[in-house]
């Protein structure tokens, strides 16, 4: 029977809430381990009953001096390079958990956290969780389409943003979406506020006040919500557990050798599932290592800070891994102390994975893996071949792959099909998402990935492209049905349809191919993207190239077929060379 739990758990609340975090009435939020799978990966020491906030606490408490968070600024008040001790981290994250419970925002309320590398995104997630509120992770480049989704599904209790990032005004989105959203009770600024709440005036002095009057998160309740990177609409809600999420840090940990000794240099935005676990900044935390912060993954920001704090492991994206090998040869700066690379997000081509370590004298890890669950690594050791050639296997043996065909029948070893998984750190459903749960996930509970690939005789497994209508642009995820809508507004468009297009630096762009409208005003290529862009769609989802047509291809059932338009472009690039 499906097992099913309140997102917030059960604890009670010191001001008389159930702790489920959402109003009577409303479905449950998440889809939770059946029992008989719970008590297996712990008896495994899989889960080990940890929560996020003990271990900051107990980090802390034993090497309190050690540096947790080096970030270079510049700072919210103008200053250069800021260092913070796990000591420091960990009565930071208190200060701002009392602050937070004074505002009213505590367990099992949803915050939406859209901040960029900096120091404060984790002295606000710590906080909470800390009191047990979830943050909602989104990414930077979000603008008002998603962040107005997230905020209103969630129903949202605050948003915490910077002031400006990337020349970019927050403060004028919040404000926005704060009108139309009535649970958004507070906006809460890392910088100057303008009309909202400084950040730095939340916090209160009186740090253990919470302790003892406040009931905390259990390990096997939701720490937080991640985005999917979903084929239809805006991405869907991932929850995640202390037990599960942490497990995948350890063990990530363990695959990629991460210890005290580590420097991890978060190159990519923060909030991302890869740099945050795979093992990125929550997997160097728990390792007691150290986090370095780079405003920009470019080599020009990056290169210094390897040299200049001893950086040892770093990921990124395979674009930004291809710009790094060939900035590497004329870079002034000293590189030596890097010594592992992961490569995920999108898969890694052969040809360029093999620049790696000649041009950065360093081991690459290539990295497979998803928000919802499972990753994959190749491992240190592994022969070049391996390293080059796959993209790993699974971080644990309590890990289950299927790779199967059209009508879920299961594949011989080596046989391309369709993967899904389940295990001790992979979801059993999405976030108030009964429809789509029934569909992504069979009823034995695996997860329906929608990656087609093949398993070697060694067990790593080969990823071969998507079965999902979604385009893979740099390891940004694009849902090609959230487009189409944004398209369709257009009074001129009758029809739309956004496809994947081959592309040597980014694997894939978006291609939208349109058809106006009988009788309509004409429109340029130029004139829908500034349509689409108006519309507050984050900039990497506007459609790289716009093509008019008069009538789609159809397949035998009268259904767009987006494989013949697919084939179409790529033709066309091919007889231009491109």
């Amino acid at each position: 029977m499906t097992n099913v739990q309140d997102g917030g758990g059960t604890a009670a609340d010191p001001r008389g809430r159930t702790g489920s975090g959402h109003a009577p009435g409303h479905q449950p939020e998440f889809v939770a381990y059946p029992a008989e799978f719970a008590e297996r990966y712990r008896a495994a020491g899989y889960w080990r009953g940890e929560t996020f906030g003990r271990m900051l606490r107990d980090r802390a408490a034993a090497h309190p001096d050690r540096i947790a968070i080096v970030d270079p600024g510049p700072a919210p008040d103008g200053s250069t390079t800021r260092r913070w001790t796990y000591g420091e981290l960990d009565g930071r994250a208190d200060r701002m958990a009392a602050g937070l419970l004074a505002l009213g925002v505590g367990k099992g309320d949803r915050v939406v956290v859209q901040l960029p590398n900096v120091a404060e995104f984790f002295e606000v997630v710590f906080a909470l969780f800390r009191v047990g509120a979830l943050p909602v992770f989104a990414l930077p480049a979000h603008r008002d389409s998603e962040i107005r989704h997230f905020c209103a599904f969630t129903e949202a209790a605050a948003y915490v943003i910077p002031d400006v990032a990337g020349g970019y005004d927050h403060r004028e989105l919040a404000s926005r979406v704060r009108s139309e959203v009535p649970t958004l009770r507070h906006v809460l600024v890392a910088g100057d506020p303008g009309p909202h709440t400084a950040l730095a005036d939340v916090p209160t002095a009186d740090a253990g006040a919470f302790d003892a009057a406040y009931a905390g998160p259990e390990p096997h309740e939701l720490a937080f919500l991640q985005l999917s990177g979903g084929s239809t609409g805006v991405p869907k809600l991932i929850p995640r557990t202390h037990d599960d999420y942490i497990y995948s840090l350890r063990g990530s940990n363990e695959i990629c050798r991460v210890d005290e000794h580590s420097v991890y240099l978060c190159a990519l935005p923060a909030a991302h599932n890869f740099p945050l676990s795979s093992p990125g900044t929550l997997g160097a935390l728990y390792a007691g290592a150290r986090v370095v912060l780079a405003p920009r993954p470019s080599p020009d920001v990056a290169f210094p800070l390897i040299e200049r704090e001893g950086v040892t492991l770093t990921g990124l994206v395979p674009p930004l891994a291809l710009v790094w090998t060939e900035a590497a040869a004329a870079t002034p700066y000293d590189l030596s102390s890097l010594e592992v690379l992961l490569v995920g997000g999108a898969k890694f081509s052969e040809e360029a994975a093999r620049r790696v370590r000649p041009a950065l004298g360093c081991t690459l890890q290539q990295v497979f893996g998803m928000a919802e669950g499972l990753v994959n690594y190749t491992r240190l050791d592994d022969p070049e071949e391996i390293i080059v050639g796959t993209q790993g296997r699974p971080i644990s043996p309590g890990d289950e792959i299927r790779v199967v065909d059209d009508e879920d029948r299961d594949l011989p070893v080596g046989e391309t099909g369709h993967l899904l998984t389940r295990g001790p750190y992979t979801i059993r459903g999405y976030w108030r998402a009964p429809e789509h749960n029934a569909t992504s996930f069979t009823p034995d509970g695996f997860y329906r990935t929608g990656d087609v690939v093949r398993l070697t005789e060694d067990g790593y497994l080969v990823v071969e492209g998507r079965a999902k209508d979604q385009i893979n642009r740099g390891g940004e995820k694009v849902a090609a049905e959230e487009i189409e809508n944004h398209i369709l507004a257009h009074p001129s468009v009758h029809d739309a349809a956004v496809v994947s297009m081959p592309d040597p630096y980014l694997g894939e762009r978006t291609c939208a191919y349109v058809v106006l409208r009988e009788g309509a005003e004409p429109v340029r290529s130029a004139a829908l993207k500034k349509f689409i862009r108006g519309r507050g769609l984050a900039d990497y989802k506007v459609p790289d190239r716009v093509e008019f047509t008069d009538a789609f291809p159809q397949t035998g059932v009268g259904k767009v077929s987006k494989k013949d338009l697919r084939a179409a472009i790529a033709a066309e690039l091919a007889r231009k060379g491109r």
